[in-house]
């Protein structure tokens, strides 16, 4: 099984740590992978882009084209990337800052995820990058959650290790949302 994702959307929103832990989740499976993360000379608020490739086989190029996956976490990462997914692609969006999805053509999946909210009720706003790759992982199934939440040790420097059980319930979380809606389509 392979799969290549893009994420999008700003600086401080957590999506190159995402894509760091998709990588690791995949490597701990012993599968292939590349994380090619892209930000903005902002440290905060700038644009922040990653792409990650996951495949049983040897990988040529972190660079794509068309991806079968996107995670899209604002309005701007939709305006602007959204019609470069792959027909029949993922595209899987926080509803909460995304208002607005483009009409086009192509066949995608769609699965919008109100992140903003769920990281709220769980009581850490900042939860939604676990959140929308908890979603990913169920929906797509590339890598297993027990990767992903063994892949935060190894990722997280030790002065964040605290966080490892509210990202865990955030993975989870996402996961079981996608699950749901998976079951009423």
């Amino acid at each position: 099984m392979s799969d290549n994702v893009f994420m999008a959307g700003y600086g401080g929103q957590g999506i190159l740590l995402i894509g760091n832990l998709l990588a690791c989740a995949a490597i701990l499976e012993n599968k292939n992978a590349t994380y090619f993360p892209a930000y903005g000379p902002e440290k905060r608020g700038g644009a922040a882009t990653c792409t990650v490739i996951v495949s049983g086989e040897e990988i040529g190029s972190p660079v794509m084209g068309h991806p079968e996956s996107m995670l899209l976490f604002n309005q701007l990462a939709m305006d602007k990337y959204f019609k470069r997914i792959a027909p029949g692609g993922l595209c899987i969006y926080n509803s909460c800052l995304v208002e607005e999805v483009p009409q086009f053509e192509r066949d995608i999946h769609k699965l919008a995820v109100p992140a903003n909210e769920m990281a709220v009720e769980l009581g850490n706003a900042r939860l939604v990058n676990m959140i929308i790759l908890g979603a990913y992982a169920a929906q797509t199934g590339i890598v297993s959650m027990d990767s992903l939440k063994a892949g935060l040790d190894s990722i997280l420097p030790e002065r964040n290790k605290r966080f490892i059980p509210g990202n865990i319930l955030a993975l989870d979380c996402g996961a079981e949302y996608a699950r749901k809606a998976a079951a009423r389509s």
